[in-house]
């Protein structure tokens, strides 16, 4: 099909790949603007970018979806727009533009985690599975019908980094699917049920940091949900210390966040402890429990 890619971090990468692999005709990538990066707060251009001029794609750079940007979306006469994190909000009268809308790739089972973080929230909630929607794209927030879905487990080990891996995976392959459905007019549309939905807000950096009167499960998962971004953290006497691999434990009877190292590393919490099995001092780098113990001295001082 002809069509038009919108997409801009890493996530988006292996569905343009497939696209493009598929013999679709990619007739524009739409992606962010190039961004400051690394310590010197060099622009660079986002992982769409660089991957679309790699595979000699046209590449577009628009701030908003504004008229001009609406010029040359229409200019390109698309049959389809395929949307996946881009990062920017679609108009109606972008939506309109292709003759067959545009389908968005949303890394949840909708409707439940609509909105900008639903890999780490659902990690962060304890639920059991998440997975893929391809969906086609309304003037809501993640609220257009359903036209593919498919599960995924999460593991009790299970970090944001390798959910998002795999979600990025399985996204390109089913939106290949739904175009070869599409173009045989054998894609339904199914209504997103109102019971149900939930929203998925951003990350912050300051809700990385572990509030440890909350109880060891609770923490857990935040440990997983904020691995690799914006990844949980500590204060221990003035440094900033990463929990980078963490699991529930047995209680401690000690006030919250003081540590023990009866053989493991446990922080107490105020329900249970926090075995700390990975961990990152500044400047270092990750350590695990047994190398921390070895290389400071930890039972009994307080995380704050």
């Amino acid at each position: 099909m002809r069509l038009v890619f919108a997409g801009t971090p890493a996530f988006s990468v292996a569905t343009l790949e497939a696209l493009h692999a598929a013999g679709h005709e990619i007739v524009g990538v739409f992606t962010q603007p190039d961004r400051p990066a690394g310590r010197g707060r060099k622009l660079t251009p986002s992982p769409v970018a660089l991957r679309a001029e790699a595979l000699g794609l046209p590449v577009f750079k628009p701030e908003k979806l504004r008229a001009e940007a609406q010029t040359e979306l229409r200019a390109l006469s698309p049959e389809v727009m395929v949307v996946v994190a881009y990062g920017l909000i679609l108009p109606q009268a972008v939506l309109d533009i292709p003759r067959h809308g545009c389908l968005n790739i949303h890394a949840s089972l909708l409707p439940r985690w609509r909105g900008a973080a639903p890999i780490q929230r659902a990690i962060e909630a304890g639920d059991r599975e998440t997975g893929i929607t391809i969906m086609r794209m309304d003037a809501g927030l993640d609220t257009g019908p359903m036209l593919l879905r498919e599960a995924v487990p999460i593991g009790e080990d299970t970090t944001a980094g390798q959910l998002h891996d795999t979600l990025s995976a399985l996204g390109a392959r089913l939106i290949v699917h739904a175009l070869d459905a599409l173009a045989a007019g054998r894609l339904h549309e199914t209504p997103q049920p109102a019971q149900g939905a939930t929203y998925a807000s951003k990350l912050s950096k300051d809700e990385a940091r572990i509030d440890w009167s909350a109880d060891a499960q609770t923490l857990a998962r935040r440990v997983r949900a904020f691995n690799p971004v914006p990844m949980a953290w500590s204060e221990l006497d003035g440094e900033r210390v990463r929990v980078l691999a963490a699991r529930p434990a047995a209680a401690i009877d000690a006030p919250a966040g003081t540590i023990v190292t009866d053989g493991m590393l446990r922080v107490a919490c105020g329900s249970g402890s926090l075995q700390l099995d990975l961990l990152q001092w500044p400047g270092g780098r990750p350590l695990s429990a047994r190398e921390a113990m070895a290389a400071r001295r930890l039972h009994g001082r307080r995380f704050t």
